[in-house]
């Protein structure tokens, strides 16, 4: 009996037994490696009102071995009592140390001297089409790993709350209701990101708030349990300078912060300062992306009075500005 043309040309395939560890392929290998190193610092949180109310379900990580947990500022608002779990069983009950919405970052602690840590890199050097993994607690799953690529950086964010988030990184990496707060993490199995939102009608569009913006905020929520900041009243990005305006101005930065939105009646508006322009410089401190500029109003006081450098198309400008008390939001 002729075997069917299919047979002849495709022999049916003996069954094989699964590759072992060894000859997983490196993609495989490179991201369980990564998991390893950071998963048993992610925590499960839950935070619930005097009422017994939940009010917050998300994620977080050790920051320090001694009780210092990272999370997201919107997991917690409003909680006063925080629950925490990781992956070995333990659990504690968690005070709130601090939070900052301007940041989405809140640091909280749990009585506890031998937590793991997870190790932090640099967030300063990500890239555009880098692998990133994702680990948080969706829907209550805990230690769940998603992974994908670095889509864009320097992206503006605004949270349901109204706060305006800078600098985020956009990531393809799939995140669910209860990741917020978990590590994004690089193939070295460093944490490069806080993960803190997602777009619900879209695919493939979630977002992470860079670790260095997460500690520096983190040792201000340590030192006085709050962030106290200028305001300028500006919402923008990152972009690149053009190479001949950066040198025919003399210019700190080849790169400096778009104004995409002035708030009315802000200290900027008052200043003069337009969308379209590129911020550069706030006194004699450069601002070359958003956290530079976060920085620095961070650490001007109030009622200072300075300058605000832009270039608008191809002129620079240097005006002067007072800032003022960052105002109150409803959260």
């Amino acid at each position: 009996m002729r075997l069917p043309l299919w047979h002849r040309h495709h022999p049916p395939l003996a069954p094989t037994e699964p590759p072992p560890d060894d000859l997983l392929d490196a993609f495989s290998q490179v991201v369980i490696q990564a998991v390893d190193r950071v998963i048993r610092s992610v925590a499960s949180i839950e935070a619930r009102t005097d009422a017994g109310h939940i009010c917050g379900h998300g994620s977080g990580f050790a920051l320090t071995a001694d009780g210092f947990i990272l999370t997201n500022s919107h997991v917690v608002r409003g909680a006063t009592h925080i629950a925490v779990a990781f992956p070995d069983g333990r659990q504690f009950a968690a005070r709130l140390v601090g939070e900052d919405p301007e940041t989405d970052v809140a640091l909280v602690q749990v009585d506890a001297t031998d937590l793991p840590p997870a190790p932090l890199g640099d967030s300063a050097k990500v890239r555009v089409g880098q692998l990133v993994i994702a680990i948080g607690n969706p829907y209550g799953l805990q230690c769940t790993v998603t992974a994908g690529i670095v889509s864009a950086l320097g992206r503006s964010l605004r949270t349901p709350a109204g706060h305006l988030l800078h600098d985020v990184i956009q990531t393809d990496a799939a995140l669910n209701p209860g990741s917020s707060g978990g590590p994004l993490v690089s193939t070295r199995g460093e944490v490069i990101g806080v993960n803190t939102a997602l777009v619900m009608p879209a695919q493939g569009l979630c977002f992470a708030i860079p670790i260095n913006t997460a500690k520096f905020v983190a040792e201000r929520l340590l030192r006085e349990g709050r962030v106290r900041r200028s305001y300028l009243g500006v919402g923008g990005q990152n972009v690149a300078l053009n190479p001949r305006l950066v040198a025919f101005h003399r210019l700190p930065a080849d790169s400096g912060v778009l104004i995409i939105t002035v708030d009315a009646d802000s200290p900027a508006a008052n200043a003069g300062v337009r969308e379209g322009d590129i911020l550069v410089a706030v006194g004699d401190t450069p601002t070359p992306d958003m956290a530079a500029l976060n920085r620095v109003l961070t650490d001007l006081a109030p009622g200072t009075a300075t300058t605000v450098t832009v270039v608008r198309r191809v002129e620079k400008l240097c005006l002067p500005v007072v800032l003022e008390e960052q105002p109150e939001r409803n959260a």
